[in-house]
């Protein structure tokens, strides 16, 4: 048996100073920053820029966002405090186009809004907060859940490749793809890591390979286009990646690269999971042809990681953030209440139930 791994929480509510509390991930692994928010601007631009990333830790940023949103607002009645309510929700929802999860957690917030209408306005506000909070503790149950139903399909000793980061820093805790690594490491499973770089933001390399690292795993970093001679030279037993949105006929959009990683596990055999809370499955849009992806700026391509650019100048640039593997490819999407397997139609919208 392994030891108890002391993860990361990389998005709370500091409850004495109404503060949301981000660690930033866009100066990691240089540097271990934590921000302190209370402005919706800047939750905004947290959520923008990246600071806080990963689909479950933007709903939960966004659902304490719109709570202090509210909190900051100086309405008595319910119907004005509503309002400032849903200036604060479609603020924050203009952030992020694709991940699901900051939609539903606003959505969320708005229904328990409602529920407490007739209330005074300090009542309301105090619900909110209890509402936040039930996101964020209720996402760390389910990505232990997740992890516990990924350990059944694999095996100690395997070599795991992984694409972005799906880790303890993208949710509450645990992480979705990587809540396996975690809890295999307790258990001593000793599992080999492969964490692909993820150009262009290098998700991969500076986060999956600085967090598996503080927590003792064997974790190896490679290129991008490293992944088909790893597992030609058989040292990847199983592919784990999260996800942004997964469609009802199982299409799942994913960090760009994702689709190509899916595809070579396919020529190798390999089997390709996705790891999927249900806050991420959006059984209202039926293929991966109806999610938008998100276009971010060019210098993201040509000079963000360079001292110099490294590109010439004025050249065009197509910088999508994710792409959609097609569910053909995915051998199962491993949720809180189990595995789905094909046909994903059927058994995605069995999870619900």
């Amino acid at each position: 048996m392994g030891k108890p791994v002391d993860v990361i929480q990389s998005v709370r509510l500091d409850d004495e100073n109404d503060t949301l509390i981000l660690l930033d991930q866009t100066v990691l692994p240089n540097e271990k920053n934590y921000l302190h928010l209370k402005e919706l601007k800047d939750i905004w631009d947290a959520i923008y820029h990246l600071k806080v990333r990963g689909a479950p830790a933007i709903g939960i940023a966004a659902a304490y966002g719109v709570y202090l949103g509210a909190k900051q607002s100086a309405a008595v009645s319910y119907e004005e405090l509503y309002l400032d309510f849903q200036k604060a929700k479609e603020y924050l929802a203009s952030s992020r186009p694709t991940a699901v999860n900051l939609f539903w957690a606003l959505d969320r917030m708005e229904a328990r809004f409602q529920k407490e209408e007739g209330k005074a306005a300090v009542e309301i506000k105090q619900a909110l907060k209890v509402e936040a909070e039930k996101i964020r503790a209720e996402d760390e149950k389910v990505c232990e859940s997740i992890g516990q139903h990924a350990l059944s399909v694999l095996e100690p000793g395997w070599g795991i490749l992984t694409h972005c980061n799906a880790g303890t820093i993208a949710t509450a805790k645990y992480g979705t793809a990587l809540a396996p690594i975690y809890l295999g490491q307790e258990k001593g499973y000793d599992f080999k890591v492969y964490a692909d770089e993820t150009r262009p933001l290098l998700q991969g390399a500076r986060l999956t390979a600085w967090e598996l690292g503080e927590a003792g795993v064997d974790v190896t970093l490679i290129c991008d286009n490293m992944a088909s001679i790893v597992m030609k030279e058989g040292k990847v037993q199983a592919v784990l990646v999260g996800c942004d949105r997964v469609a009802a006929n199982g299409d799942a959009a994913n960090k760009i690269g994702t689709s190509g990683v899916a595809i070579l596990a396919k020529h190798y055999n390999i089997p390709f999971y996705v790891c999927a809370p249900l806050s991420t499955i959006d059984l209202a849009c039926k293929t991966g042809e109806d999610i938008h992806i998100e276009l971010r700026d060019s210098e993201e391509i040509t000079s963000k990681w360079y001292e110099k650019t490294m590109a010439p100048e004025g050249v065009k640039t197509y910088n999508p953030a994710f792409d959609v593997t097609d569910h053909e490819l995915i051998t199962g999407i491993i949720t809180e209440n189990g595995i789905a397997y094909a046909p994903f139609t059927e058994s995605l919208s069995k999870m619900f139930k």
